[in-house]
Protein backbone atom coordinates (compact mmCIF):
# COMPACT_ATOMS: atom_id res chain seq x y z
CA UNK A 1 0.00 0.00 0.00
CA UNK A 2 1.40 3.42 -0.89
CA UNK A 3 2.20 5.68 2.06
CA UNK A 4 -0.08 8.49 0.87
CA UNK A 5 -3.00 6.07 0.47
CA UNK A 6 -2.32 4.65 3.94
CA UNK A 7 -2.28 8.16 5.46
CA UNK A 8 -5.65 8.99 3.86
CA UNK A 9 -7.11 5.67 5.04
CA UNK A 10 -5.89 6.26 8.61
CA UNK A 11 -7.24 9.84 8.63
CA UNK A 12 -10.62 8.56 7.48
CA UNK A 13 -10.64 5.87 10.17
CA UNK A 14 -9.57 8.23 12.94
CA UNK A 15 -12.05 10.96 11.99
CA UNK A 16 -14.92 8.62 11.27
CA UNK A 17 -18.07 9.16 13.34
CA UNK A 18 -19.03 5.49 13.28
CA UNK A 19 -18.11 3.48 16.33
CA UNK A 20 -18.71 -0.20 16.47
CA UNK A 21 -17.57 -3.63 15.46
CA UNK A 22 -14.99 -4.46 12.82
CA UNK A 23 -16.68 -6.95 10.51
CA UNK A 24 -15.75 -8.76 7.34
CA UNK A 25 -18.21 -9.40 4.52
CA UNK A 26 -17.63 -11.85 1.67
CA UNK A 27 -18.77 -10.87 -1.82
CA UNK A 28 -19.27 -13.23 -4.75
CA UNK A 29 -20.89 -13.26 -8.17
CA UNK A 30 -20.78 -15.35 -11.33
CA UNK A 31 -23.68 -13.91 -13.35
CA UNK A 32 -24.30 -10.76 -15.38
CA UNK A 33 -20.86 -9.09 -15.36
CA UNK A 34 -19.65 -10.44 -12.02
CA UNK A 35 -16.83 -7.89 -11.63
CA UNK A 36 -19.33 -5.05 -12.00
CA UNK A 37 -21.75 -6.78 -9.61
CA UNK A 38 -19.04 -7.07 -6.93
CA UNK A 39 -18.10 -3.40 -7.32
CA UNK A 40 -21.77 -2.40 -7.21
CA UNK A 41 -22.34 -4.48 -4.07
CA UNK A 42 -19.36 -2.79 -2.37
CA UNK A 43 -20.90 0.60 -3.15
CA UNK A 44 -24.25 -0.51 -1.70
CA UNK A 45 -22.59 -1.83 1.46
CA UNK A 46 -20.71 1.47 1.83
CA UNK A 47 -24.05 3.30 1.68
CA UNK A 48 -25.62 1.42 4.64
CA UNK A 49 -26.33 3.83 7.50
CA UNK A 50 -24.20 2.89 10.47
CA UNK A 51 -21.49 1.24 8.37
CA UNK A 52 -18.17 2.42 6.99
CA UNK A 53 -16.17 0.35 4.52
CA UNK A 54 -12.53 0.48 5.55
CA UNK A 55 -10.98 -1.73 2.87
CA UNK A 56 -11.83 -4.12 0.07
CA UNK A 57 -9.54 -6.90 -1.01
CA UNK A 58 -8.54 -7.35 -4.59
CA UNK A 59 -10.94 -9.26 -6.81
CA UNK A 60 -10.24 -12.93 -7.38
CA UNK A 61 -11.43 -15.32 -10.10
CA UNK A 62 -12.37 -18.53 -8.30
CA UNK A 63 -13.30 -22.06 -9.20
CA UNK A 64 -16.86 -23.03 -8.19
CA UNK A 65 -17.27 -25.23 -5.10
CA UNK A 66 -19.99 -27.83 -4.63
CA UNK A 67 -21.86 -27.41 -7.90
CA UNK A 68 -18.96 -27.18 -10.36
CA UNK A 69 -20.88 -27.10 -13.67
CA UNK A 70 -21.21 -23.31 -13.76
CA UNK A 71 -19.22 -20.18 -14.56
CA UNK A 72 -16.29 -19.31 -12.30
CA UNK A 73 -16.92 -16.70 -9.60
CA UNK A 74 -15.48 -13.33 -8.79
CA UNK A 75 -14.88 -13.01 -5.04
CA UNK A 76 -13.65 -10.33 -2.65
CA UNK A 77 -13.86 -9.40 1.02
CA UNK A 78 -14.81 -6.08 2.60
CA UNK A 79 -13.55 -4.91 5.98
CA UNK A 80 -16.00 -2.55 7.63
CA UNK A 81 -16.83 -0.88 10.90
CA UNK A 82 -20.49 -1.17 11.81
CA UNK A 83 -22.71 0.15 14.56
CA UNK A 84 -25.39 -2.36 13.51
CA UNK A 85 -26.08 -5.62 15.28
CA UNK A 86 -25.09 -8.74 13.37
CA UNK A 87 -28.77 -9.49 12.68
CA UNK A 88 -29.44 -5.99 11.38
CA UNK A 89 -26.32 -6.12 9.22
CA UNK A 90 -27.45 -9.44 7.76
CA UNK A 91 -30.88 -7.98 6.95
CA UNK A 92 -29.21 -5.02 5.21
CA UNK A 93 -27.00 -7.37 3.17
CA UNK A 94 -30.00 -9.49 2.20
CA UNK A 95 -31.81 -6.31 1.14
CA UNK A 96 -28.89 -5.44 -1.14
CA UNK A 97 -28.96 -8.95 -2.62
CA UNK A 98 -32.70 -8.63 -3.28
CA UNK A 99 -32.39 -5.16 -4.85
CA UNK A 100 -29.59 -6.45 -7.10
CA UNK A 101 -31.84 -9.28 -8.34
CA UNK A 102 -30.64 -12.26 -6.32
CA UNK A 103 -33.03 -15.20 -6.35
CA UNK A 104 -32.37 -18.14 -4.05
CA UNK A 105 -31.74 -21.22 -6.16
CA UNK A 106 -29.71 -24.36 -5.63
CA UNK A 107 -27.12 -24.38 -2.87
CA UNK A 108 -23.75 -23.30 -4.29
CA UNK A 109 -25.48 -22.51 -7.58
CA UNK A 110 -25.00 -19.50 -9.85
CA UNK A 111 -25.85 -16.11 -8.39
CA UNK A 112 -25.86 -12.49 -9.39
CA UNK A 113 -24.57 -11.53 -5.94
CA UNK A 114 -23.82 -13.21 -2.65
CA UNK A 115 -23.05 -11.25 0.53
CA UNK A 116 -22.08 -13.11 3.70
CA UNK A 117 -20.97 -11.96 7.12
CA UNK A 118 -17.70 -13.80 7.60
CA UNK A 119 -16.65 -12.33 10.94
CA UNK A 120 -18.41 -9.91 13.27
CA UNK A 121 -15.72 -8.79 15.70
CA UNK A 122 -14.87 -11.74 17.90
CA UNK A 123 -18.49 -12.77 18.36
CA UNK A 124 -19.69 -16.34 17.93
CA UNK A 125 -23.40 -16.64 17.09
CA UNK A 126 -25.21 -19.96 16.59
CA UNK A 127 -28.81 -19.10 15.83
CA UNK A 128 -31.42 -20.42 13.42
CA UNK A 129 -31.15 -17.40 11.13
CA UNK A 130 -27.49 -16.44 11.58
CA UNK A 131 -24.23 -18.28 12.20
CA UNK A 132 -21.09 -16.19 12.73
CA UNK A 133 -18.27 -16.77 12.00
CA UNK A 134 -19.48 -18.07 8.67
CA UNK A 135 -19.56 -21.87 9.07
CA UNK A 136 -17.60 -22.54 5.84
CA UNK A 137 -15.04 -19.74 6.27
CA UNK A 138 -12.18 -21.96 7.42
CA UNK A 139 -12.78 -24.50 4.63
CA UNK A 140 -12.84 -22.24 1.57
CA UNK A 141 -9.81 -20.94 -0.31
CA UNK A 142 -12.00 -18.48 -2.24
CA UNK A 143 -12.87 -16.79 1.08
CA UNK A 144 -9.59 -17.14 2.96
CA UNK A 145 -7.38 -15.81 0.15
CA UNK A 146 -9.03 -12.36 -0.11
CA UNK A 147 -9.55 -12.23 3.66
CA UNK A 148 -5.86 -13.00 4.18
CA UNK A 149 -4.94 -10.15 1.83
CA UNK A 150 -6.52 -7.56 4.12
CA UNK A 151 -6.65 -9.26 7.53
CA UNK A 152 -4.03 -11.99 7.82
CA UNK A 153 -3.55 -11.50 11.57
CA UNK A 154 -7.25 -11.51 12.52
CA UNK A 155 -8.01 -14.43 14.81
CA UNK A 156 -10.92 -16.77 14.09
CA UNK A 157 -12.93 -16.58 17.34
CA UNK A 158 -13.95 -20.25 17.32
CA UNK A 159 -10.52 -21.73 16.57
CA UNK A 160 -8.07 -19.20 18.00
CA UNK A 161 -6.07 -19.32 14.75
CA UNK A 162 -5.20 -16.39 12.50
CA UNK A 163 -6.56 -16.11 8.98
CA UNK A 164 -3.01 -16.74 7.69
CA UNK A 165 -2.81 -19.86 9.87
CA UNK A 166 -6.14 -21.13 8.55
CA UNK A 167 -4.95 -20.59 4.99
CA UNK A 168 -1.69 -22.44 5.73
CA UNK A 169 -3.67 -25.44 7.08
CA UNK A 170 -6.28 -25.42 4.32
CA UNK A 171 -7.01 -28.66 2.47
CA UNK A 172 -9.16 -27.00 -0.23
CA UNK A 173 -7.18 -27.05 -3.50
CA UNK A 174 -9.65 -24.91 -5.48
CA UNK A 175 -8.13 -22.44 -7.91
CA UNK A 176 -8.10 -18.80 -6.79
CA UNK A 177 -6.51 -16.33 -9.21
CA UNK A 178 -5.83 -12.66 -8.55
CA UNK A 179 -7.80 -10.62 -11.07
CA UNK A 180 -5.95 -7.65 -12.48
CA UNK A 181 -8.19 -4.64 -12.05
CA UNK A 182 -7.90 -1.88 -14.56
Amino acid sequence: MKIAHFAILMRNILTDDIRGIISFVGIGSNLESPVARCVEATEHVAAIDGCKVLRRSSLYRTEPVGFTDQEWFINAVIEMRTALTAHRLMRELQGIENRMGRHKTARWGPRIIDLDILLYGQEVLQEDDLIVPHPELHKRRFVLTPLNEIASCVIHPSFGISVAGLLDRLEDTGIVELLKEG
